[in-house]
């Protein structure tokens, strides 16, 4: 990772939102742990376009999926995906898939 984080990746989700194919790629970061990480969202923020390009859309090429809109998620801890945990720290960035490249969507 370009912030030197170590990750895995907890699990890929397809979902509808509005009549849009989302694909949701979650990974642990528990380096970005509110009061014991040392990655901040700063630090994480290159992290998002590459696991975009290096994780996201390799995986719909090699499960023939189509997508509208890429979500990753970096989460200090497993939670799962649709409930609330005050204690965890989530960081969510999106994109869509432009001429064969990520783009970063602005919600």
């Amino acid at each position: 990772m370009p912030s030197g984080q170590d990750l895995s990746l907890a699990e890929v989700l397809i979902d509808d939102v509005g009549g849009e194919a989302w694909l949701r790629f979650r990974f642990l970061a528990p380096q970005i742990a509110r009061h014991s990480g040392t990655v901040t969202y700063s630090d994480a923020e290159d992290d998002f376009a590459h696991l975009c390009d290096a994780v996201a859309r390799p995986y719909l090429l090699e499960h023939a999926l189509a997508a509208d809109v890429i979500a990753i998620t970096l989460m200090d801890r497993a939670v799962p995906f649709g409930q609330a945990d005050p204690d965890a720290t989530q960081f969510i960035e999106v994109f869509r898939i432009e001429n064969d490249a990520c783009v970063w969507e602005l919600l």
